[in-house]
């Protein structure tokens, strides 16, 4: 398998690499962090953020401190969204302390979900342990006000939300949503999307995981929803797919030089997209990532383009 650290010595583009943080740095530094706008209040955040499963929540169980660096990164290069979860392991905990360590917890578009609900359709939540979980990440974040908090995977939604809406009301959580990797569940998210005030979904969408494009995106769009991007590497199947391959040189036109910068850019090129959130435990990946969020998106065209070149090589195994 390709790893993220391979994936940036063999792109082409302007020969960036971890060797080379300085020239990471220096190419971040050209233009500004593009912005959108949450639908439902107007407010502006960065298209890139930062997400904290996978090798974020492993390094958090692991190595807090080396977590440090990354939330500082975030917010030096123009990054705010944070997206976490209870159920990320010691992510939530360990961030939460460290944006209070370095002074930048005010910086941060802090997301978070809640889900005390068991498995399956018909699991029910226990008010009571949905309002502690909740309360543990106010704790955890050491903020009397958290910027998103979204239903987790879809988890009892009548009663989760209902509870959502009412610390809404009270000013304690100022926008809410539900969140749904699950392709057999996008029926009831659709559902949820067409009689629930939301101000935020999260879903998981990449160049060869396109499906949201149908229904979901248009309908967010419609409904003035804000949509954060899960899994726009497809996890690592992305990188298992394009190898060793070198970035094509046309992806110069949309400013991407990387792997991660093409894959993001392609996301951030749909324009019911208010911000993605690849999850890192590397400043240098992440300021990868965050470089997707400036310069020039693909339009229609070299979406087309893009999908096309990416179809062609053969599929992960």
């Amino acid at each position: 398998m390709v790893t993220r650290r391979d994936a940036l010595k063999l792109s082409l583009g302007a020969g960036l690499s971890l060797a080379m943080p300085g020239a990471l740095l220096a190419q971040a530094a050209q233009s500004p962090m593009l912005t959108r706008v949450i639908p439902s209040s107007g407010q502006r955040i960065p298209v890139v953020g930062l997400g904290s499963s996978a090798t974020f929540s492993k390094t958090a169980g692991e190595n807090a401190s080396a977590l440090h660096e990354v939330l500082r990164t975030l917010v030096e290069q123009g990054g705010a969204v944070f997206d976490t979860a209870p159920s990320y392991g010691a992510s939530e905990e360990v961030a939460g302390r460290a944006v209070q360590d370095l002074g930048i917890a005010d910086r941060v578009f802090w997301a978070t979900k809640v889900n005390v609900a068991g498995r399956g359709a018909d699991a029910k939540a226990d008010p009571a342990q949905a309002r502690a979980q909740i309360e543990t990440s106010f704790s955890r974040l050491g903020r009397d006000t958290i910027d998103l908090i979204q239903v987790h995977n879809l988890g009892d939604v009548p009663t989760q939300l209902g509870i959502l809406k009412e610390l809404k009301a009270d000013k304690r959580v100022r926008y809410t949503g539900v969140t749904s990797t699950s392709k057999p569940a996008y029926p009831q998210l659709i559902e949820i999307m067409r009689n629930e005030p939301l101000d935020f979904i999260g879903v998981d969408y990449a160049i060869d995981n396109r499906d949201v494009e149908e229904t979901i995106l248009p309908l967010a769009a419609e409904r003035g929803i804000g949509v954060l991007v899960y899994a726009p590497f497809g996890r690592t199947r992305l990188w298992e797919r394009v190898g060793d391959r070198k970035v094509p040189d046309w992806a110069s036109e949309f400013d991407a030089a990387t792997w991660g910068q093409f894959f993001l850019k392609f996301v951030l090129s749909h324009p019911a997209v208010t911000s993605v959130t690849p999850a890192t435990s590397r400043a240098s990946n992440l300021v990868d990532n965050l470089t997707a969020g400036r310069g020039r998106l693909p339009d229609a065209e070299q979406r087309r383009r893009m999908i096309a070149f990416i179809e062609e090589l053969p599929a992960a195994t």
